[in-house]
């Protein structure tokens, strides 16, 4: 019978469920966005284009490896493994190769090489073409954002590649090209392309045009094939390969070759690949890829969850409170508190199945245009294909249905458990009071946000901070929610001077809005949300890019900064430099990451030579002199040293960008570790772990000028002489691009929050017919009901901001805080007031529409209507 009436109501009271299905449709599509993302870095296929024509693939360990053993009091022993990616190509020996010659089932074994080769510019041999003037290609030789990787033409049968024009390289000054660079660029056999690798940019006579044997063209990267004697050169790896390509003979079961392989390289660490399996060790970006994607989309979800969960409740609470005299109709005609129980529960599950199944539908498009996105920014390579599988769309409907069925029974247990005479008695005037179970939660949850606030001060590294960043916004604005009509009241009655005002329309406004401090409440919440969730991710990134701008501003001595248009600077354009008149020194530095034990680092690698003339890293202990002075020495900020444990004197052991393992000993200790890494290391010793070991910067100090410098790199294209304030801004344009990257991640959220206001205003004036049907037959006239309800949005949009604000000012500092070392976090005025002013717009539309139409009723009908 439960199930019938439950039908019955929501037929009947579409308008009123309306708002909750909103609600809970976009809730559906955010977790099954976010759900699909998830899913994409966990199972997502990378397949492979390079060794499409080798079904077994060697490669060496891309991780690192950490083993612990724990002793239990019961004499057992817990054995833990746990393994981190590195940040470059691990390498192999080339050893390996001769492991495999002599397996059975095998026809050939080709070592690959993978080295950076970036087209720069071009030169045509025929006179007809330009009479022989050089000109530079577009960006990445016009092959969009794809990477251009060189090879040793000896391992053009991995894929298999076949030349289509020409012949091999057969001498160092010879290159291969494929066809799809050649179509992008007009490049044909005996044309003269520079090119630039890992040394000095040089110049090659094209000898050949190659592609792809029957898998079509190469569509995530560009492929150039040296002679393997220049392949060698360029790789600047003796005695390694990058991989090794397992040809199999006709007739042998890949299977059973992958374990033979297995078997002889047994011991070595080396990893054996076949099928999808190939992919990641191709494109390494990809599966770099694979565990950003999972932060995020584990993130985007927890915080889309939460969210939900908050709007939800909220909904169905103005939802229920709306329909509060109809359920104390049923009390007193002996419905039962189960029954009522009951009742709101099948109605929940039967919004939240057809706002799951619309919102599950309405989330897998969302996925496709956020991972399109994401690919566009470089957060996520092409390579790594999106996965569309159910399980996120049954996720998001089974979350949508438990949160629905959740939030009617947590919005209804106290009409449920009310006496009949005190459910018609609280549906004709609102409760003065709050419920002290509510009361109680509210103050237990502001405790709990104080307690993260306070934890958040004190975590230094951004992996940590930010989630419980976004945490402690939703746990507050939680309490906000469960205090919001104590809140409400109070406000109402700071407000009341500055309505009274207005006359006798702010007068009643303000009586309203302390009258119905519960419905009131119930919109405060979600407009709350929305300033508090945007501020914090508008000013978290700024936050931390200005102060370690600021460091490395103030750390900077330089007169002069070399930049590269291309993939850096190389170490011959920085000698062109030393060697010019007035430089007094030269600094190369080097970026990646490398690993303390499982714990990933920031590391800069420079050359020492007059280091102190270009940098000052702001050294507290140690000296930066012992530093230059040791090519095995380290210097360290004052943060990782306090989290490893180590001061001048001790020893560091790391593994470098490619996982080879190296022992330091700490030379210096700085403050400036935020501008500048964690860590700095040799140069030399960085760079030769490195896929591309080309300087991101170059720091010149001296007194030459920038034509006298620009003159002495006449021959390095692309690379170019800049001040330190200009340096800073493309430094500032990059984190600009990192903020658009957590504004898209969290967007969606705000977007979310966004439609909760509309929604939740919108509802919380239509249920208001009679009210201003009487107001209108009191003699007020329409013009003064849409004045009073203006009034009324702004004082709740003052309360709103005011809470809002001192949310995100309260998580900001203390993110500033723990970030950065002091409490200075960044916020634009502007910014601020487009935020604040953005939630003044959506929600005094969400009032006066609905007020409007409410309107337009004759006043006599109104009261009449049931």
């Amino acid at each position: 019978m439960m199930l019938r009436y439950a039908l019955r109501t929501v037929r009947d009271r579409k308008e009123g469920f309306l708002g909750a299905l909103l609600a809970l449709m976009c809730a559906a599509a955010l977790v099954t966005a976010c759900g699909t993302l998830l899913e994409t870095g966990l199972r997502g296929r990378i397949a492979t284009e390079r060794y499409a024509g080798t079904p077994v693939v060697v490669s060496a360990d891309q991780n690192v490896h950490r083993t612990t053993v724990k002793h239990k009091g019961n004499g057992k022993t817990k054995i833990k493994h746990k393994a981190k990616p590195v940040a470059e190509r691990a390498w192999l020996p080339a050893t390996t190769v001769d492991r495999l010659r002599t397996l059975e089932g095998v026809r050939a074994v080709v070592p690959e090489l993978t080295f950076l080769a970036e087209p720069l510019s071009v030169r045509p041999a025929r006179a007809g073409s330009g009479r022989g003037a050089t000109s530079s290609l577009p960006a990445r030789a016009g092959s969009g954002d794809t990477p251009s990787y060189g090879h040793s033409w000896e391992s053009a049968p991995l894929t298999p590649f076949a030349l289509t024009a020409g012949r091999a390289p057969a001498s160092s000054g010879d290159v291969v090209i494929d066809r799809g660079l050649a179509e992008r660029t007009g490049l044909t056999t005996g044309d003269r392309l520079t090119v630039q690798s890992t040394q000095a940019p040089r110049t090659y006579r094209v000898s050949g045009i190659a592609a792809p044997r029957g898998t079509g063209e190469l569509r995530q990267q560009t492929s150039l094939f040296f002679s393997g004697a220049e392949a060698e050169r360029l790789a600047a790896r003796p005695g390694q390969v990058s991989a090794v390509g397992v040809l199999p003979a006709a007739g042998t079961d890949t299977g059973r070759l992958k374990q033979r392989v297995e078997q002889a390289l047994k011991g070595t660490g080396a990893q054996v690949s076949t099928g999808d399996e190939r992919g990641p060790v191709e494109f390494l970006d990809a599966a770099g890829a694979r565990v950003k994607l999972v932060s995020m989309g584990g993130a985007m979800g927890g915080t889309s969850l939460l969210v939900a969960v908050l709007v939800v409740v909220g909904t169905f609470a103005l939802s229920i409170q709306q329909r509060h005299r109809e359920l104390a109709l049923l009390r007193t005609i002996a419905a039962t508190s189960r029954q009522i129980r009951r009742l709101l529960g099948r109605e929940a599950l039967l919004v939240g199945a057809v706002a799951g199944v619309m919102g599950a539908l309405a989330g897998l498009p969302l996925a496709a245009w956020l991972h399109s996105r994401f690919i566009d920014m470089g957060v996520v390579p092409a390579t790594l294909e999106r996965t569309a599988g159910i399980l996120p769309a049954c996720a998001a409907l089974a979350v949508t249905l438990l949160g629905a069925w959740a939030a009617a029974r947590i919005s209804g247990r106290r009409i449920a458990r009310l006496r009949p005479a005190e459910a018609m008695a609280e549906s004709a005037v609102e409760r003065r009071r709050p419920a002290r179970g509510r009361i109680a939660a509210g103050l237990v949850l502001l405790v709990g946000g104080g307690v993260l606030v306070a934890v958040l001060s004190i975590l230094h590294t951004e992996a940590a901070s930010t989630p419980v960043t976004f945490l402690a916004v939703v746990v507050l604005a939680t309490a906000v929610s469960l205090l919001g009509p104590l809140l409400v009241r109070a406000a109402a009655f700071l407000l009341s001077g500055v309505n009274r005002v207005a006359g006798h329309v702010g007068i009643l406004a303000t009586a309203n809005v302390r009258g119905n401090s519960t419905r009131m409440a119930s919109v405060v919440t979600p407009l709350t949300l929305l300033i508090g969730m945007t501020c914090t991710v508008l000013f978290v990134q700024p936050t931390l890019g200005d102060a370690a701008l600021a460091q490395a501003r103030e750390g900077t001595r330089a007169t002069w900064v070399l930049g590269a248009q291309g993939p850096g600077v190389p170490s011959e354009a920085a000698e062109a430099v030393r060697g010019t008149r007035g430089v007094t020194a030269v600094t190369e530095v080097v970026r990646t990451t490398v690993r303390v034990g499982l714990a990933k680092y920031q590391a800069q690698g420079v050359t020492a030579a007059g280091l102190a003339r270009t940098w000052d890293l702001g050294v507290t202990s140690g000296s930066i002199t012992a530093f230059s002075a040791d090519s095995r020495s380290a210097a360290i900020s004052e943060l990782a040293a306090d989290q490893l444990g180590l001061r001048p004197g001790s020893e560091l052991k790391l593994h470098l960008g490619d996982g080879t393992p190296a022992t330091l000993r700490v030379a210096a200790v700085y403050r400036r570790g935020l501008g500048f890494g964690d860590l700095t290391l040799p140069h030399d010793l960085l760079a030769r772990h490195m896929d591309n070991p080309l300087a991101a910067t170059v720091l010149v100090a001296g007194d030459a000028s920038r034509s006298e410098l620009t003159a002495a790199l006449g021959r390095f294209p692309g690379v170019a002489v800049v001040a330190p304030e200009t340096a800073d801004r493309l430094q500032a344009d990059r984190q600009q691009e990192n903020a658009e990257v957590n504004l898209l991640a969290m967007g969606l959220v705000l977007a979310f929050t966004a439609i909760a206001v509309v929604n939740t205003l919108a509802m919380s004036v239509s249920e208001r017919l009679k009210e201003f049907a009487l107001l209108r037959l009191a003699g007020a006239t329409r013009r003064q009901v849409l004045r009073m309800l203006r009034i009324e949005t702004l004082s709740v949009l003052a309360v709103a901001t005011a809470l809002g604000t001192g949310i995100a000012l309260a998580v900001l500092t203390a993110f500033s805080i723990g970030m950065t070392g002091g409490a200075a976090p960044t916020v634009v005025p502007l910014v601020y007031a487009t935020v604040v002013g953005a939630a003044a717009v959506l929600a005094l539309i969400a009032t006066a529409l609905p007020g409007r139409l409410t309107l337009k009723a004759r006043p006599v009908e109104a009261v009449t209507s049931r």
